[in-house]
């Protein structure tokens, strides 16, 4: 069996925030997972449920495994984002895709390890995964010591908190598992349901997320309009969101966590855009702003949306007669998905003086 540690220390040496090693075996959460995906918890993933089975068994990914290799990046340290409250409205984008697409940068680099690996052990074999591929990531990477998983279903690493992107090399290499940095913390969270009370669709009850409520599902998976009852709850977010995170005790800016670096990759270009600007953005607009990052299969259609459904939420605290006017313009739009946001938010507008409190905040949905 492999001693681990040089493996580590290559890991290390390309950046990664995190590293540990496990023995491949199933999953330990089949039922929960079989009853997330029976109670429609997926959305309109429907590619989720397609891959389920493989999901269950790494060796679907790579016959013969008996390793995986767990990696993080650290992609934020939790500062608060600087918004001109007295400025044009801005809608923002989870912190996880401000930067390059880390699907394709983490797996360079751990091609990188796996070339080194395949020298001294040409008949072994590898695959580099992310979340792209039909992988239980937390699970792995909870097995593998790196950290234990919250009440928003985010790995929280020691020291790092939850602002973490995992990827994974599958090896048939058998390699000595390293020790858990956090095997006698069963429960990271205790009494704590900061993630739960904040949550502003109620997507989030203990250890579950219906992601048919999740802001991040809606702007990003979704391929139609943005259900009536979640209109009033973007606050401010059009590419995903960070609510869970942002209150997470874990997750506060404090010195000692400052210390541990954020990689380079994610340089946060994404962070803040103008929402009037991206309420009239084209295809060319679209392509440069998301070819190099993790939000490419998000269409300008969606892109609109987002922008349109925020930039009522904006209004109805704040009036702005510009971004109105160009939000009437889409009403005539040839996208149908953008022409119904556009209609729905001028109706919106219109009785911002009788607002109510929208039911999207209500609390958790039943399952």
């Amino acid at each position: 069996m492999l001693d681990p540690e040089p493996i580590i220390a290559q890991c290390r040496a390309e950046g990664f925030s995190a590293v540990g090693v496990c023995h491949a075996a199933p999953t330990s959460r089949e039922v929960a997972l079989r009853a997330w995906v029976r109670d429609g918890c997926h959305g309109s993933m429907d590619w989720f449920q397609a891959q389920l089975e493989q999901r269950m068994d790494l060796a679907s990914l790579l016959p013969g495994v008996s390793s995986v290799i767990c990696v993080a990046d650290r992609y934020s340290d939790g500062r608060p984002d600087a918004v001109d409250l007295d400025g044009p409205a801005v809608g923002r984008t989870a912190r996880y895709a401000r930067g390059l697409d880390y699907h394709r940068r983490m797996k360079r680099r751990l091609r990188r390890v796996i070339r080194s690996l395949r020298a001294k052990h040409p008949d072994a074999g590898f695959r580099a995964c992310s979340d792209i591929e039909p992988i239980l990531e937390r699970e792995q990477a909870e097995r593998a010591g790196l950290g234990r998983v919250g009440k928003h279903t985010l790995l929280i690493v020691p020291g790092q908190g939850s602002w973490v992107v995992l990827a994974e090399i599958l090896t048939t290499l058998m390699i000595q598992p390293t020790r858990p940095v956090v095997a006698d913390l069963a429960d990271p969270c205790g009494s704590c349901q900061a993630c739960i009370d904040a949550c502003p669709t109620g997507a989030i009850s203990p250890w579950r997320v219906d992601a048919s409520r999740c802001l991040s599902h809606l702007h990003i998976e979704e391929r139609g309009a943005v259900p009536r009852r979640f209109e009033g709850a973007t606050r401010g977010w059009v590419f995903g969101c960070d609510i869970c995170q942002e209150v997470c005790p874990h997750n506060q800016p404090t010195r000692a966590r400052q210390v541990v670096p954020i990689h380079a990759d994610y340089d946060g270009r994404l962070g803040t855009l103008p929402l009037q600007q991206l309420v009239t953005w084209t295809e060319v607009d679209r392509t440069a702003a998301f070819e190099r990052g993790a939000l490419k299969r998000v269409s300008l259609g969606m892109a609109r949306r987002n922008a349109i459904v925020a930039a009522a939420d904006a209004m109805i605290e704040r009036p702005d007669e510009s971004l109105k006017a160009a939000i009437v313009a889409c009403t005539g739009d040839p996208d149908p998905m953008v022409r119904e946001a556009a209609a729905r938010a001028v109706e919106r507008i219109s009785f911002r003086g009788t607002r109510e409190p929208h039911p999207a905040g209500a609390g958790p949905s039943s399952p």
